[in-house]
């Protein structure tokens, strides 16, 4: 009776260690995946950022602001067109 009862009692301490451990690592994956989800979250407002600047550095306006102060350049206009002289 004894040694059935031993086995018992290390069948209970086996199966409460093995709760503990599964109670920890279920904790543990849960913050992980919140953390990841939080990341994800971050991660996609980057990109609507993003999106937003290059549609706005993409713009028209924006393009010809460039062309004009970094490269130079300018309108060109039919009288200089039709006579093939650069200005």
């Amino acid at each position: 009776m004894a040694r059935l009862n031993l086995i018992l009692l290390l069948a209970v301490l086996a199966s409460g260690l093995a709760l503990v451990h599964n109670a920890y690592e279920s904790r543990r994956l849960f913050a992980e995946r919140e953390r990841a989800k939080n990341e994800g979250q971050r991660l996609a407002a980057d990109a609507e950022r993003l999106k937003a600047e290059r549609h706005a550095q993409a713009t028209n306006l924006r393009v010809e602001q460039v062309a004009r102060q970094r490269l130079g350049m300018r309108v060109i206009s039919p009288a200089v067109v039709a006579s093939g002289v650069s200005p």
